[in-house]
């Protein structure tokens, strides 16, 4: 078939051919992409987890193992993919650590749920029995929790949990250091009646050159 001009028409079937994924099938699909993507960051979580060194369009490359990070600079278009960037970027927002583990944990939890998917298990049951089961896990967790005491004058034990989140990032040789230095800046701003801090009051400011122990905490403004 050509045009008055000569040119061929082309006729594109595929669209005829597509199905949408329905019932089973479109669950399992979902979650063999969180599995992918929980897969990728695996290999960086913990003391001994890899960097990744990612490039973006504009050829700036970004070195990390934070899994907020890696999955921010990732063009991810799954939607249950992106459910999991989301989830990452909450932790990173409401804990500041812990942004792989969450997206591991997730992809391992729906690895289980494919499991039992194939066994028969409505849906519904497997999202019931996760209730159940983080129910009783936050219940355990209770009863082990240790209960910290500190004070403006006593902030050893927070410099101590404190080193435990820089032990899988690049700056681990001097976690003491920038871990006491973190602890000084958020006391001098937070108040600790109302277990309240703005860390909004905190300014990070980089600069190039210089080494990681030329690290120092200004108490004030810097211009």
């Amino acid at each position: 078939i050509f045009d008055e001009f000569g040119n061929p028409f082309i006729i594109v079937r595929e669209q005829g051919t597509k199905s949408r994924l329905k019932g089973i099938e479109a669950q399992k699909a979902n979650i063999m992409a969180a599995k992918t993507l929980s897969n990728v960051l695996r290999t960086s979580l913990g003391p001994k987890g890899m960097d990744k060194m990612l490039v973006n369009s504009d050829g700036d490359v970004t070195v990390t193992n934070d899994g907020a990070t890696i999955l921010q600079q990732m063009n991810v278009d799954n939607q249950i993919a992106k459910l999991l960037v989301e989830l990452s970027k909450s932790q990173d927002d409401e804990i500041g650590d812990g942004t792989t583990g969450v997206v591991v944990m997730a992809g391992a939890l729906l690895a289980q749920a494919e499991a039992l998917l194939d066994k028969g298990i409505h849906p519904i049951r497997v999202a019931d029995g996760y209730q159940h089961a983080c129910e009783v896990a936050v219940a355990e967790l209770e009863r082990i929790a240790d209960r910290i005491e500190f004070s403006r004058d006593n902030y050893k034990p927070l410099v101590e949990t404190a080193r435990t989140t820089l032990s899988s990032k690049i700056v681990n040789r001097f976690s003491s250091t920038l871990a006491e230095m973190c602890v000084n800046a958020v006391l001098s701003v937070g108040d600790l009646e109302r277990k309240d801090v703005n860390l909004d009051l905190i300014k990070l400011e980089g600069k190039e050159g210089g080494r990681l122990e030329d690290t120092q905490l200004v108490n004030g403004i810097v211009i």
